[in-house]
């Protein structure tokens, strides 16, 4: 059983066990989260496809890590006009274990 949710503006295809880096969450680590934005729920030959969310499914997950990821370096050059400009960011995430899907 496989299902497409949506958090935070993106899409993510899961299976129950799979592990996915998705937007903080405001969760610590260790407590489940319930992602109800569920697009479609696939379980061999037959799927449910909503209009655009699906009422009754839910994916329940659980927060293994809330962290940042690496640095990424941005750096702006411009040749014989004295402009240089570097910036970093890093963005925030939360990784979770998709424990259960259910329709």
């Amino acid at each position: 059983m496989y299902a497409v949710i949506e958090e935070s503006g993106f899409q993510y295809r899961v299976n129950v066990g799979d592990i996915i880096d998705v937007a903080r969450l405001e969760k610590k680590p260790g407590e489940k989260v319930k992602l109800a934005k569920v697009l479609l729920v696939g379980d061999g030959d037959k799927i449910s496809v909503g209009q655009p969310i699906l009422d009754n499914a839910a994916v329940n997950a659980e927060v293994i890590l809330d962290d940042r990821k690496r640095k990424v370096v941005v750096y702006k050059y411009k040749p014989k006009k004295s402009y240089a400009l570097m910036k970093g960011h890093r963005q925030d995430f939360t990784r979770i274990k998709i424990t259960d899907i259910s329709r």
